[in-house]
């Protein structure tokens, strides 16, 4: 295994115009590559804008990928023609079968094939009187499987934004022995600045691996404005890359010995105490 990887991060602007939208992801994704990118991340809803009131409206059908999506093939597309790894961000899918709705990432290898598919498992419902309401189950379903996909580099845990929250997808991926933890996402002003790095850096702390997290850039006329500030953290759980609200690209070089470093030094996966408490991934 190659022992190091350029990670790109694209916070991309998303508009109405689906079309736009596609056409923006491929210029970003296509300059990630071209500075030297392997493995390149999309953020939460990069085809439409995030909103309860949007899933139905943009939703395509997954079920034939990529023949029946527009976006999909657009990925494929992206991912070939650039040559590199792609986490496909999000988009809102529609089961023919039951017409249920689902937030759904995609993950590309540089031919251009289907790696994996991953359905938010944790749904978006949160309540601060006054401030922020939004409840993603009023419309969508909630995906009932763990996802990781395998790279030159190592394994990679999926999880989307809310799952981030939820400690034990990235548990159940470190001690199946994946190298990293990628969530595209769609905090926003409210729960960002709470929440949005210490959440990354945990993850990273708890299970010693990196953690990324790629979110749409701030559209300030959206009535949803998302917090930006897609993030980088090494196993050590120091933040490696980071940027603001506005649309870019960022880049970060992942060192895999960081991985044996920091579980050499500070050993807990070999001093869990499973006769104590269960282990979630067994």
């Amino acid at each position: 295994m190659s022992q190091k990887l350029k990670l790109a991060l694209v916070q991309l602007a998303v508009g109405a115009q689906k079309a736009a939208n596609l056409r923006n992801a491929r210029e970003k994704v296509l300059e990630a590559a071209q500075a030297g990118a392997q493995l390149v991340m999309l953020p939460e809803c990069f085809n439409s804008p995030y909103g309860t009131q949007y899933f139905a409206q943009y939703a395509e059908d997954l079920s034939a990928p990529p023949t029946n999506s527009e976006s999909l093939q657009a990925l494929s597309s992206m991912a070939k023609d650039s040559g590199v790894y792609l986490v496909g961000g999000t988009i809102p899918e529609r089961d023919t079968k039951t017409d249920n709705l689902f937030n759904t990432c995609t993950v590309w290898n540089p031919q251009g094939e289907l790696l994996a598919i991953h359905r938010k498992i944790h749904l978006f419902d949160i309540n601060f009187p006054g401030r922020m309401v939004f409840k993603e189950s009023e419309v969508l379903k909630a995906g009932n499987k763990m996802t990781d996909f395998s790279t030159p580099w190592g394994k990679f845990g999926l999880g989307i934004c809310y799952d981030m929250r939820f400690p034990e997808l990235a548990m159940v991926a470190g001690r199946k022995g994946c190298v990293g933890m990628l969530y595209p996402g769609a905090f926003n002003t409210t729960t960002g600045p709470m929440h949005w790095e210490l959440l990354l850096r945990a993850r990273a702390m708890d299970n010693q691996m990196f953690v990324a997290a790629c979110s749409p850039a701030r559209d300030v006329e959206a009535a949803y404005q998302a917090w930006g500030h897609s993030t980088v953290v090494d196993p050590y759980a120091r933040v490696l890359a980071t940027t603001e609200e506005k649309q870019d690209i960022v880049y970060a070089d992942l060192d895999f010995d960081l991985i044996q470093e920091v579980r050499k030094a500070i050993p807990i996966y070999n001093q869990r105490r499973f006769d104590v408490y269960p282990d979630v991934a067994a």
